[in-house]
């Protein structure tokens, strides 16, 4: 079975599980780093290429990357220039369709006078003045003339991707929900999620095999749809044989958080949910009017932390899942007393592969910490359900009405109907990738059976209802 999606993500994963080989050798990775570039390059598969120095800059540019980049930019997005100019410039241009024709409709459209003709009479533009103002388009009979978006921008609906002036892609900090999307789009692995798998493996190591304090892993529930090469028992099993001394299903905190959040729900009449940090922040930046209606609630990820951090002072929490805006979020000052680092499921295939690991011959590790409800977060709807569940669990008479939306451009129009109070229902379950955390940007594939798996996963535990968790773990 493939392991990914695409061949983008097989040379990110050969070049982070080389840099995790050396790391788990040497902290001083930076004096082995032409030794890294040495080895990847003598496989010819990361070769895309004109000429070897050109992909000796490549791969020195993903190195970088894997090793968590440019720590002057907060943004967890980068772009790779000397890889994003393989893109053609965006904006409009003139395709084959163009007849040549003697109205010349186009260039009676363009008031900035972009439009001439080559002798064989078909227009063309001069991008020096054209303004992308579209009324050449509109104007031809042919449909001859097409708006090109490239592949990032078009998938990044914060509309925080625009060119820069020498041609590459850039990011708008202040617009950027670092959900990742336009590093999954990216044909040629040009936006990347910068690495903290140096940062992982540092936990683990300086753990002394769990003598120093406890290395504890959080895995979000997604990752029973990814590894599917292998089963979910193995997978756990393999994490532990990384040298976490014991694993956590984000999954309890979702528990907690859908209990919480249908308390706050009733108190305040109006919710978004918490569990995404891509939708967060957009709310956050394009709707601040419902700040106050963000659920004050941690993430199930910082939630599951903080009941691990009760219990275990002293340890270092690693989070696994299928989120680039988890590495974000964990930065933040309310979740950084609680998870130490945040890698994905894509480096969490790199580090098996850095030590040598085939899940595929371990034996099988359980868990078994939450409910069918807390599991289900991971996918669109999921969030909703279990805050339903948990309000009649309550015994409360509240009504719940809840909208759930996958993507931000699907969210956009329900928090624009809630700021101008005209949405009918009272719950908002927000999700900034298509199918929720399933269809996360660090995971390692994306398959339409991901729901059905996700659902199947999902009812293996003895916990039936979401009190079972809140029970166990409730903490202040």
């Amino acid at each position: 079975m493939r392991k990914f999606d695409s061949d983008v993500q097989i040379i990110k994963n050969k070049v982070l599980s080389q840099v995790a080989r050396f790391l788990w050798q040497d902290e001083e990775i930076f004096l082995h780093f032409d030794e890294i570039a040495g080895i990847l390059l003598k496989d010819r598969t990361t070769s895309t290429s004109c000429c070897i120095y050109k992909d000796r800059a490549k791969i020195a540019e993903r190195i970088r990357i894997a090793l968590g980049g440019d720590k002057n930019n907060h943004n967890i997005i980068e772009v790779i220039d000397i890889i994003c100019d393989e893109c053609p410039q965006a904006g409009h241009v003139v395709t084959d369709l163009c007849r040549g024709c003697l109205a010349h409709a186009c260039d009676t459209a363009c008031r900035p006078g972009a439009i001439y003709y080559g002798d064989d009479n078909k227009a063309k533009i001069d991008k020096s003045k054209c303004v992308e103002c579209g009324q050449c388009a509109k104007a031809c009979p042919y449909s001859a003339i097409m708006n090109f978006k490239r592949p990032c921008e078009k998938a990044c609906k914060a509309d925080a991707i625009d060119m820069a002036d020498t041609g590459e892609a850039q990011i708008n900090n202040e617009k950027c929900t670092h959900c990742g999307a336009c590093v999954v789009q990216c044909p040629f692995g040009a936006t990347v999620d910068k690495s903290y798998i140096k940062e992982a493996i540092k936990i683990i190591k300086d753990s002394k095999k769990n003598t120093e304090y406890k290395a504890i892993a959080v895995i979000a529930p997604a990752f029973a749809t990814q590894f599917n090469y292998a089963t979910t028992g193995q997978v756990l099993q393999g994490i532990r044989d990384l040298g976490f001394d014991r694993i956590y299903e984000a999954a309890l905190g979702a528990d907690l958080v859908a209990y919480k959040e249908s308390v706050e729900l009733e108190e305040k009449g109006f919710l978004t949910t918490s569990c995404c940090p891509a939708f967060v922040s957009y709310t956050k930046i394009n709707y601040p009017t419902l700040r106050d209606n963000i659920s004050h609630n941690l993430s199930p990820m910082a939630e599951t932390s903080k009941v691990i951090k009760s219990k275990y002072e002293d340890c270092k929490i690693v989070f696994i899942g299928p989120c680039t805006a988890k590495k974000a979020e964990v930065q933040l000052d309310h979740v950084k007393p609680y998870v130490d680092c945040a890698i994905t499921f894509e480096e969490l295939q790199a580090l098996f592969e850095s030590k040598d690991i085939d899940i595929t011959t371990l034996g099988e590790s359980t868990m078994d910490d939450a409910s069918p409800f807390g599991r289900r977060f991971a996918r669109g709807g999921g969030v909703a359900d279990a805050v339903v569940q948990a309000t009649v669990e309550r015994g409360s008479d509240f009504n719940v009405k809840p909208i759930a939306a996958e993507g931000l451009d699907k969210v956009k129009p329900l928090l624009m109907r809630a700021s101008k109070n005209a949405l009918s229902e009272n719950l908002i379950e927000g999700m900034a990738c298509a199918g929720g955390c399933i269809g996360g940007a660090g995971c390692l594939t994306h398959t339409p059976k991901d729901k059905m798996i996700m659902d199947k996963y999902s009812e293996k535990t003895s916990k039936k209802n979401v009190m079972d968790t809140v029970e166990e773990y409730a903490i202040d």
